[in-house]
């Protein structure tokens, strides 16, 4: 482990932290807000997503997933006392919240979601906690290098990055908690003493403006871990505590259901981005339990709607990215082989009235498939895996003042016995 940090104890409440990329003044927008005379800017709410002037709040489509479990220095038993939990939001009913105030650039992320668990409460004001990947200091373990992927997995230089804890508003670093703690970097994972803490938000988000005007893509992780001393047959051991949280959504300025069209059709084209856990082995597959780690999925994806007769179709493609190891359980065997393409689809049909949007599933029967880059194959010595779906939901909503763009969320849950495979996802796409 490299050298402990001294950190400073923090009281409750919430960390200030703001805007990431590059040094120039942000906005949830492509530009900063007017100051001094000229032309004032629109004060609408469809311009204002790009070019705010006043605070505003977006309601988040997507989904969250939270893993919890412990480890300790035995180096024997990997992940105990597994949990795991995920949740899809609907239009109208979503625990995923964006604030932004372009007065002060700052940025609240609020996640309030009882059935999974996942509870971030961060707000987002030092300039400071502004990061990005490529220099010393780069987001927190966990969260995709989303401006520089390969190929095919849509690389977006626009994705933009911040970063602070859970803690007090004059917190420090860009993480919170108590004791000595070293905060690891985008590889490894937190450590601490026994009596520390760490908690640390990451809030990614695909600026306004640079793709789409109306609606945009989100991701978030939040890591907190603690760190404690227990005793197993009269052994004392160091244990750590792992809460993890991973999410992605859509937010936007959604379109009234008067102006979303009822004739005609439309083809949106953009972007996805997905977080999944997978793992097939708790019935002892390859001979043994093995440990579970998400994994991100970036990609592209397409809707085709028929606004005549309301029906639409989604479909997505893309590539896995590399799984996060814990420095107790890792490296071992990744279920899904980073750089594995995949592809899915499903059907929706619109429903102002009764969902104020669109809703949705994947069929079964390979309506969702992985495959292994070439001269490689999956744990299962197979090239290509089609996900066995138990359970689906698509979910979205028209974006702009007459449908120009779309945006939702999707998940994928799996149905094999003692497997756990979950997908959560959003995606987002303009005319």
């Amino acid at each position: 482990m490299r050298s402990i940090r001294n950190y400073v104890v923090l009281a409750g409440g919430l960390t200030l932290a703001a805007c990431g990329g590059d040094t120039s003044p942000q906005t949830v927008g492509s530009v900063a807000p007017p100051s001094g005379g000229g032309t004032p800017a629109p004060t609408d709410s469809y311009s204002q997503f790009v070019n705010p002037v006043e605070a505003r709040s977006y309601t988040g489509i997507g989904g969250v997933q939270v893993y919890e479990y412990t480890t300790d220095s035995r180096n024997c038993c990997d992940q105990q006392g597994q949990i795991y939990s995920g949740e899809a939001s609907t239009v109208r009913n979503s625990e995923i919240a964006v604030a932004y105030d372009p007065r002060s650039a700052i940025f609240t992320l609020t996640i309030n979601d009882p059935k999974s668990g996942a509870a971030a409460g961060t707000r987002f004001q030092d300039p400071a906690a502004r990061t990005n990947f490529g220099g010393a200091q780069q987001p927190q373990w966990g969260v995709p290098n989303l401006n520089g992927l390969p190929a095919g997995a849509a690389a977006n230089p626009d994705v933009q990055y911040l970063q602070a804890g859970d803690g007090d508003p004059r917190a420090p670093y860009s993480w919170s908690g108590t004791g000595f703690v070293d905060p690891g970097d985008n590889d490894t994972a937190p450590n601490g003493e026994v009596g520390s803490s760490y908690t640390s938000t990451t809030l990614f988000y695909e600026k306004p403006g640079t793709n789409t005007r109306y609606v945009s893509l989100a991701g978030y992780v939040r890591n907190a871990l603690g760190f404690e001393e227990v005793t197993v047959g009269g052994t004392t051991i160091k244990q750590t505590r792992w809460h993890l949280e991973r999410g992605a959504f859509a937010y936007g300025v959604q379109t009234s259901n008067g102006a979303v069209p009822t004739s005609g059709s439309g083809s949106y084209s953009g972007n996805m981005l997905a977080t999944m856990v997978y793992n097939p082995t708790f019935d002892g597959d390859m001979g043994a339990v093995l440990p579970t780690y998400f994994q991100w999925l970036s990609g592209r994806s397409n809707v085709s709607v028929n606004f005549a007769t309301g029906n639409l179709t989604l479909s997505l493609a893309g590539i896995v990215l590399d799984p996060y190891y814990d420095y107790e359980t890792g490296p071992q065997t990744a279920f899904v082989t980073a750089g594995s393409s995949f592809t899915g689809s499903g059907t929706a049909r619109i429903d102002l009235a009764g969902t104020g949007g669109f809703i949705g599933s994947f069929a079964d029967g390979g309506n969702f498939v992985f495959t292994a880059p070439a001269g490689f194959t999956f744990a299962n010595g197979a090239r290509e895996i089609s996900v066995n779906v138990a359970g689906s939901s698509i979910d979205g909503a028209f974006f702009g003042p007459n449908g120009e763009e779309i945006g939702g969320g999707f998940r994928v849950v799996g149905g094999i016995p003692d497997q756990r495979v979950d997908i959560l996802g959003a995606f987002t796409g303009k005319r």
